[in-house]
């Protein structure tokens, strides 16, 4: 079997992953965007399809506008019992704050709105012993494990309500093998030992995951004598900062871990796609898991392993999922063209926070962006679409109309990492003369460095990313030439520069203006 890392390219830090039968299920952070938590299928651990986001509508939470790339919704895990599949997760900073799960009975369907949980800190995880209890697991300074006492019943409906009807004491079981920031606990019973693996290191360059095994729940646990298990610290690998991992057991008896990472465009090392979602091979030998394709602990752009089969279905062989066929889905890496001719938004698209629904208008003859007073730089609500830049080399075009278009109004195409860090292709217009400009905002920094006059209400706006810059041009219409604007360095959108735990995103915005956006291509180069 070969496979190439990442497996889910782009901003898709912390997965958590669990298999039903022959179908695996996926989980990523998604902090300020809106809607949260985009879940992943496959059924050979390669090749995903996003199928739809757990969290997507208001009642299940609540983004804060503040520190941008800082808060929101960080770490979640996903794990399925009994009928249900459950997703605990930690909303940082909102105003109704803290650590809550939500589940369903069908993963391609709504999930439930929030259980809240009594509990601090972050990355919160369960685990559903083999005696029917259940435990949480969480980060407060140290590792933490909780006994919960879930119930459900049935509603009128006959759909299934769960509630939490006890919380046991906190008890502090681990707190790593000396690294900073133990986090990111995850708790498993393998062959009768329980297993409490965890990040440690901080998200960055020396980011690790670490083990350690007990024959108690509580513990006391015992380190692993090759602590860390994974981790691409002081390697020349072209994947960094590896870390928060989960682990999970194929149908054919083949372990696997899921990890973060990132690719870092060069030296000094900076980084502006985010972390991403890489698949690691594990064997066990004398107890404790060995990572990686050489059984070195570390994490490969290209995999190769030879794997045990025990049935017909081998993974890193494309099947046929047994859900039904749905076009909303979306391939992750994959050349994508939307034509703004539905109702709703497609899965790939984002919003910052939660989205002030006056601002958006899906119609069947475009997506219309009601600009209000916020600017890009504003980190409040804003009229703003946005898709998760997926590869270096791209091409994303916008077909773009402004009818009426009022002095100090703009539209346009942006590549945006955060309110302070963005270059942007933009309609205006300033003197009451229709314009065409490019604007990079670097910090408290920004310039418009080049200003055309442009009479037309209909634009075609291009962006072409690389590893080395950020470039824009337009054309009258698809079949005009292009007439190149202007271009930006990359390595003024990356995290080093200026970010946190998000990546960059490829923009569509209005401000001050009403803007019809006709038609989205991106294109992998």
């Amino acid at each position: 079997m070969k496979y190439t890392n990442p497996i889910l390219p782009g901003f898709h830090p912390d997965p958590s992953i669990c298999r039903v039968g022959g179908d695996f299920y996926l989980v990523t952070s998604s902090f300020e965007y809106f809607p949260g938590l985009p879940l992943f299928h496959s059924t050979d651990l390669v090749h995903w399809e996003q199928i739809n986001h757990i969290l997507d509508r208001d009642s299940q939470f609540t983004l804060t506008t503040e520190a941008p790339n800082h808060f929101g919704i960080y770490a979640p895990t996903l794990r399925y019992h009994d009928g249900i599949y459950y997703c605990i997760v930690t909303n940082v900073g909102g105003p109704a704050g803290g650590n809550f799960f939500v589940y369903t009975t069908d993963p391609y369907s709504a999930w439930s709105d929030p259980v809240w949980l009594p509990f601090g800190g972050i990355d919160p995880s369960l685990f559903f012993d083999d005696d029917g209890k259940v435990y949480y697991s969480g980060t407060d300074k140290n590792i933490f494990i909780s006994e919960l006492v879930l119930s459900r019943s049935t509603t009128a409906d006959g759909s299934v309500q769960l509630h939490c009807d006890h919380v046991g004491e906190q008890v502090y079981a681990w707190d790593g093998s000396g690294g900073n920031n133990p986090e990111g606990p995850h708790l498993y019973k393998i062959n009768g030992m329980y297993y409490l693996m965890i990040a440690e290191g901080g998200t960055e360059y020396c980011h690790m995951v670490t083990i350690a095994r007990s024959q108690s729940v509580y513990g006391p646990y015992e380190p692993c004598p090759h602590n860390p298990v994974l981790t691409n610290r002081s390697t020349d690998l072209p994947i960094k900062a590896v870390g928060h991992a989960d682990l999970v057991e194929d149908q054919n008896g083949n372990w696997w871990a899921v990890c973060l990472g990132i690719r870092p465009l060069g030296y000094p090392f900076r980084h502006n796609l985010g972390r991403e979602t890489m698949l690691v091979p594990v064997v066990w030998q004398q107890g404790w898991p060995v990572m990686g394709m050489n059984h070195d602990g570390h994490v490969d752009a290209e995999i190769e392993v030879w794997l045990q089969a025990k049935t017909a279905q081998l993974p890193g062989a494309q099947t046929t999922s047994g859900a039904p066929a749905k076009n909303s889905r979306y391939i992750p890496g994959s050349s994508y063209t939307d034509s703004f001719n539905t109702t709703s938004m497609h899965p790939s698209w984002n919003t910052i926070y939660n989205p002030d629904k006056a601002l958006y208008e899906f119609t069947q003859n475009g997506l219309i962006l009601h600009g209000n007073e916020n600017a890009l730089s504003s980190q409040e609500k804003k009229s703003l679409v946005c898709r998760r830049q997926e590869h270096f080399d791209f091409t994303a075009r916008l077909t773009l109309c402004i009818k009426n278009l009022p002095e100090n109004g703009e539209a346009g195409l942006a590549i945006y990492m955060n309110n302070q860090h963005h270059y942007e292709l933009a309609m205006i217009r300033h003197n009451q003369k229709r314009c065409l400009i490019i604007r990079r905002q670097i910090g408290s920094l920004w310039a418009v460095e080049n200003t055309i006059e442009y009479d037309s209400d209909t634009v075609l706006l291009q962006l072409t990313g690389s590893r080395e810059r950020y470039s824009f041009a337009y054309s009258a219409s698809e079949s005009a030439p292009l007439v190149t604007v202007g271009s930006g360095e990359t390595q003024y959108l990356t995290t080093e520069a200026g970010g946190c735990f998000t990546g960059n995103y490829i923009a569509l915005y209005a401000a001050n203006t009403d803007a019809i956006c006709k038609k989205f291509v991106y294109e992998v180069e």
